[in-house]
């Protein structure tokens, strides 16, 4: 088993509700809306914010209101103390799990003895690609030697790749979908995310904007985003929707906790990135679960709480038919189909909703892991306290 110098625990972990795109959250500056659980994890646990030693944010479209190290801006924003440090880290769709990995290495290995992992994303304001230049002047980011060893595929291109590959067919992607509304609906109404939500600005709780009625049947009539390639089987019902939301953890040594009488929640036991095939460019998930097992000496039926990022319904249904996981413990209270998917946030919003279905089930251990573009997974394994 592979074991890091020192445990690392999560405090407390928040997250706001998730916006539609041109919803609740859309007129928010990505600075003020981060701002919100930035500040949330030190009202609900009373620690000191100037004991940090480094806050780590997640986002993808770092240009205008997301430029210039929107973490640190954030962090200032909410009137934090400035000599605390922040830095932005873009690993895609998976950047601020990426983020936590960083800030439980900077923790475990002694760097600092607590850090902030966090992340944003305002697609309303900030469009998916908007930072990518279109003047040819200033080049593509996959052309020349690497488009030459590897086929520049969007992540729609590499989901419809992987239905086929994995013999996934078009009902069973539609099921899906409607199984994500479902659980995200049943789980609001039962107030499974009362104590993970916090208010933003104007008092703005929830629910997730995503949210619709709807079933198999309905989605099996909407047209496939690829409707004019063979393989086109992906739908706006069974993809993840474009989102606005933040989310950021409180993580500690235990020199830490017991310095400050913290009270945590969970146990970082391990956390990875991987990478994968480029083309495809959305099985990450399936290495980096695979690694997370072997490395803590874990089998499937080990871990209670399973959530894999709902970037599109076959990244998922693959990831289960290489995994075989009890379905029941996958995505238990639905997941980006549904509940949105604010790229850089993401993978924080994930971590929070597993530490707390650990707390609301009893269970003893969680999995995250998630797609990135460009061929990449993240991975985080937790134990509940």
């Amino acid at each position: 088993m592979t074991t890091l110098a020192r445990d690392v625990f999560v405090v407390d972990a928040v997250r706001t509700a998730v916006g539609r795109r041109g919803g609740k959250l859309s007129a928010i500056h990505p600075n003020e809306l981060l701002a919100v659980p930035l500040s949330a994890l030190f009202a609900r646990t009373g620690v000191d914010p100037a004991s940090v030693g480094q806050v780590v944010g997640g986002c993808v479209g770092q240009i205008g209101a997301q430029a210039s190290n929107v973490t640190r801006q954030a962090w200032l924003t909410a009137g934090l103390p400035l000599e605390v440090p922040a830095s932005t880290v873009n690993v895609q769709c998976g950047s601020s799990q990426q983020a936590t990995t960083t800030a439980h290495a900077m923790v475990a290995s002694g760097m600092v003895e607590s850090a902030v992992a966090c992340g944003v994303e305002c697609m309303s304001a900030i469009p998916l690609g908007a930072n990518i230049p279109t003047s040819p002047s200033l080049g593509k980011p996959r052309e020349g030697r690497y488009a030459e060893l590897y086929q520049p595929t969007t992540q729609f291109d590499g989901a419809d790749r992987i239905a086929a590959t994995w013999q996934i067919d078009r009902s069973e992607l539609d099921e899906f979908g409607a199984r994500s509304q479902a659980l995200a609906a049943r789980a609001w109404a039962a107030g499974r995310f009362d104590g993970q939500v916090v208010p933003v600005l104007d008092g703005i709780t929830g629910p997730d904007e995503g949210l619709r009625e709807t079933s198999a049947a309905v989605l099996g009539g909407l047209k496939p985003v690829r409707a004019a390639e063979p393989d086109g089987v992906h739908t706006a019902g069974t993809a993840s929707q474009v989102s606005d939301g933040a989310a950021a953890l409180l993580l500690m040594s235990a020199a830490e906790v017991e310095r400050t009488g913290a009270a945590p929640v969970a146990r970082l036991v391990d956390s990875v990135t991987v990478g994968s095939d480029p083309v495809l460019m959305l099985t990450g998930p399936i290495p980096a679960t695979w690694a997370l097992l072997e490395r803590a000496s874990l089998t499937i039926d080990d871990v209670d709480v399973f959530e894999v990022n709902e970037a599109f319904a076959s990244v998922v249904l693959a990831w289960q038919r290489e995994l075989k996981p009890d379905p029941d413990r996958v995505n238990p209270n639905g997941g980006a189909i549904a509940l949105g998917h604010p790229l850089g946030a993401t993978g924080a919003i994930l971590l929070t909703k597993a530490v707390h279905e650990l707390a609301r089930t009893g269970g003893d251990r969680a999995l995250v892991t998630m797609c990135c573009g460009g061929g990449l997974g993240t991975g985080t394994l937790l134990e509940r306290i």
